[in-house]
C-alpha cells in the first residue's frame, strides 16, 4: 500500500471513489451529497487551505482523506479532517488508520497545530483524537451529535479552550454535512 499526497490528475478518480463508497454504505442520496461536496471542495477551496491524501494499491486509489483549513478568532493553524473514505474491499484492514497517521505526520511537519474531525469516536481515538466539547472548541456549524466532535494536538500542547466559533471552508459550510 502506498500513502501519498494526491495529484491533480487524480481528482476524478477520488470523486468517483467517494461517491461510489458512500452510495454503497449510506445510500444513493448520501453518496450524491458527499460526491457533490468533493466536487465543491476541488472547485472552490484554495489549494493553500486544503491537503488531500490517498492510499493506493498498485495504481488504484482505494482511500482518500481531506483536510481543510479551520480558522478561529485567535491565530492558530488548524485543519478539519473531512471526509475520510476507504473502498469497501479495504475497510477494516488498517488502511484508513495508516492513511490518517501518514497524513498527520505530514501535517505536523508542515506546522499544523490542531486537527479536528466530526465522526465516530471509537475509530478516531485509535489515531490519537480526543472527544472535545463545544465549550472548548466551537464547531463551524451546530453539531447534530455532540459526542462526535474530536480534536488532536500535533504540537504536543494540551487541548485547551479557544474562544469564539470556528470557520470552515465554504464547501463544508452546509448544515446537511454536520
Amino acid at each position: 500500500m502506498d500513502y501519498s499526497q494526491y495529484h491533480v490528475e487524480q481528482t476524478q478518480e477520488i470523486t468517483d471513489l467517494v461517491t461510489r463508497t458512500f452510495s454503497k454504505s449510506e445510500g444513493v442520496d448520501e453518496g450524491t451529497l458527499i460526491g457533490a461536496l468533493i466536487k465543491d471542495l476541488f472547485a472552490t477551496t484554495d489549494p493553500d487551505d486544503m491537503f488531500i491524501f490517498v492510499a493506493k494499491d498498485n495504481d488504484k486509489i482505494v482511500g482518500s482523506i481531506f483536510f481543510t483549513r479551520l480558522t478561529f478568532e485567535i491565530d492558530t493553524t488548524a485543519f478539519l479532517l473531512c471526509p475520510v473514505v476507504i473502498d469497501a474491499e479495504y475497510q477494516k484492514k488498517g488502511v484508513g488508520q495508516a492513511l490518517i497517521n501518514h497524513a498527520l505526520e505530514f501535517l505536523k511537519q508542515e506546522g499544523v497545530e490542531l486537527v479536528f474531525t466530526y465522526g465516530e469516536p471509537k475509530f478516531y481515538e485509535r489515531v490519537g483524537f480526543e472527544v472535545i466539547s463545544e465549550e472548548q472548541f466551537k464547531s463551524p456549524i451546530p453539531l447534530s451529535y455532540l459526542y462526535s466532535w474530536l480534536a488532536q494536538s500535533l504540537n504536543d500542547e494540551a487541548l485547551t479552550y479557544i474562544p469564539g466559533r470556528s470557520k470552515c471552508v465554504a464547501a463544508l459550510n452546509n448544515l446537511r454535512l454536520w
